[in-house]
């Protein structure tokens, strides 16, 4: 079976702009990953990464949304 793996080794994270300063809520993505968009929590840089594919980002922030 093929890998389906995404490469992240050189990827630029930027954290999201409803993310706060004290510690809670530090989301991060890094946006520029061909075909997919990896989410992470930025307290845990080197934790697991939610990987989504581009045609699933916008349904899938819209569910959080709705929360």
């Amino acid at each position: 079976m093929a890998s389906t793996r995404t490469d992240l080794s050189e990827a630029l994270w930027i954290r999201s702009s409803y993310s706060n300063g004290s510690g809670g809520n530090c989301v991060e993505i890094a946006p520029h990953c061909p075909g997919a968009v990896p989410v992470r929590d930025s307290k845990a840089p080197g934790g697991a990464v939610l990987v989504v594919g581009r045609e699933a980002w916008v349904p899938f922030v819209d569910a959080l949304k709705a929360r």
